[in-house]
């Protein structure tokens, strides 16, 4: 089931990594501005955010909990805590957990991508609400 709050624009301030640690949603939206937008993640072990491209979206991820691989146009990175990664526009990317524990991340994407407020329990519904990228 796909939650979705109103539409807000209003300042963010919170502990993003207590946030992003306490998640146990694959996405959840936490802040809307007019150019950019705050989700805390998690991928559950064997998990991935699927082979995507954003063709005018910018995505930075910082990842809190876990360990993971980063596939940026086909080439494979390690990324553990404290660790950042850029997705410039127009970059094939997936992030996969090949671990056993989850692995949780926060993101911003500049422009928005997802609808204020939604929550995406599982990757599943997240397919089922975007589609086919």
């Amino acid at each position: 089931m796909t939650l979705v709050a109103p539409s807000v624009s209003a300042p963010f301030s919170e502990d993003i990594l207590a946030r992003a640690k306490s998640n146990s949603s694959f996405r959840e939206v936490v802040s809307t501005g007019p150019h950019a937008q705050v989700v805390v993640m998690t991928l559950p072990p064997a998990g991935e955010i699927g082979e995507e491209v954003h063709s005018d979206v910018d995505q930075i991820l910082v990842f809190v909990e876990g360990e993971g691989i980063a596939v940026l146009d086909g080439e494979r990175h390690p990324v553990t805590p404290g660790d950042l990664v850029l997705v410039p526009a127009g970059t094939r990317h997936n992030f996969v957990n090949e671990s056993s524990a989850d692995l949780k991340l926060y993101t911003v994407y500049t422009s928005p991508k997802h609808a204020p407020g939604t929550i995406h329990r599982t990757k599943a519904e997240a397919d089922a609400d975007e589609g086919p990228n």
